[in-house]
Parts: structure tokens; C-alpha cells; sequence
């Protein structure tokens, strides 16, 4: 993260993404896949530390072994057609929209208990009770009885592994472009870590007020 001054000298925090060169590895068609999709590769890979039906998959479009293929449905073999195999798409996709959804893996916080996961509250800590300040309480009235005993609902906010989940931040403001340098500036933070793999989209759901700047209104 960033931050980016303006020209009235206020600066706000920024994400700094580098966002491409992705090649087209496979262009699909609804005639011979089944279905219409586009897939990327994105960052150079030495063959040892790919597999032979990966490197031949990525030559047979004229591209070198790529670290993460991942494909986008298109609606109709008409917008494939714009695509062909052996293309590069750099961050100048992105040049006239405003806003967009950064999809990543988010970080993993490990086992954890229900108030730092959920925001539980605790236990009493004042004197009589035990030493379980920390613990969820009762779980009993939560069950079901259907004629084989009581069961847990399913979803139960209860200890266990949080976070490591896929996590999308919709409608990103897109602050700035760096098409030399592949580089894109979007106005907050994004999911995961430093280093970590993302996919950008342009926005699918905009509130109205974002909808018309979007549209040039």
C-alpha cells in the first residue's frame, strides 16, 4: 500500500497492483468447448517448475510456461472472437473504467476462538464463574430434535480455522494506470497478502451514484 497526493495536496491510500502482461493461452467456443471463455496466463515460469502438459498446452499458443491460467466466461462466441491465441493484454484494458472488483485469497488467521472470529463477547468476568471467560457458553438450546437426538445447526458459530477464504472488495475506485509499467493504483486496500495473486474485474454491481459516473453522466 501507498499513498497518492493529489493536486489540491490531500493524499488518499492506495493499493498498488501490477496487473498484467497476462497471454491468452485458449480462446473456447461454444462450437468446440461447450461453452465461451477466454483463458489467461500470467507470470514467467522456468519449465523445470512446470509439468510437460502445461508447457505444451501454453507452447501451443505461441506463449512460455505461465505460473496461473484462469478463465473468463464470456457470453456469446461474438465477444470471443476478439481474442485470439498468443495475445497480450496489459493494464490498458482498464484505461476508460472507474471502478472494479479485486477478487483474492484473504489471509489465514489459524484456529481461533468465537471472540476474535465472530466478536463474541465472553463469559462474565466478575467473581463465580470459572475459568472460561473466553468460551462460547451454551450451545444446547441451538440444537434439533428430530426423533435421534439433539443436533448442532448447520453454520453454528462455534472454534475453528478462520479466514483463508476466497474474498471480493466490489466497486474499487481505479485512481491511476501505468500501462509502461503494467501498474494499477485502486483507492483502499485488497484482499491477501504482499505478493499475493489477484483477479480484477470490472465492477458487476455499482451503486446508482457510481453507476452514472461510470457512464460518464
Amino acid at each position: 500500500m501507498s499513498r497518492w497526493f493529489q493536486p489540491d495536496g490531500r493524499n488518499i491510500p492506495v493499493t498498488v497492483i501490477q496487473a498484467g502482461p497476462c497471454a491468452v493461452t485458449q480462446v473456447k467456443t461454444a462450437a468446440n468447448d461447450g461453452y465461451a471463455a477466454v483463458q489467461l496466463g500470467f507470470e514467467d515460469i522456468k519449465p523445470r517448475c512446470s509439468t510437460m502438459a502445461q508447457i505444451s498446452h501454453d507452447a501451443k499458443s505461441g506463449s512460455t510456461p505461465k505460473r496461473v491460467h484462469r478463465e473468463m466466461r464470456c457470453a456469446s462466441d461474438d465477444e470471443v472472437a476478439t481474442f485470439t491465441a498468443g495475445q497480450t493484454l496489459t493494464v490498458s484494458c482498464f484505461e476508460n473504467i472507474k471502478y472494479v472488483d479485486v477478487i483474492g485469497t484473504g489471509k489465514g488467521k489459524g484456529f481461533t476462538g468465537v471472540m476474535k472470529a465472530y466478536g463474541f463477547k465472553g463469559m462474565p468476568a466478575s467473581h463465580g464463574c470459572e475459568r472460561k471467560h473466553r468460551s462460547p457458553g451454551s450451545i444446547g438450546s441451538h440444537g434439533t430434535d428430530r426423533g435421534h437426538g439433539a443436533k448442532i445447526k448447520k453454520g453454528k458459530k462455534m472454534p475453528g480455522r478462520t479466514g483463508a477464504e476466497r474474498v471480493t472488495v466490489r466497486s474499487l475506485d481505479v485512481v491511476s494506470i501505468d500501462p509502461e509499467q503494467n501498474l494499477m493504483l485502486v483507492k483502499g486496500a485488497v484482499p491477501g497478502a504482499n505478493d499475493g495473486l489477484l483477479y480484477i474485474r470490472a465492477s458487476t454491481r455499482l451503486y446508482k451514484s457510481k453507476a452514472r459516473i461510470q457512464a460518464g453522466k
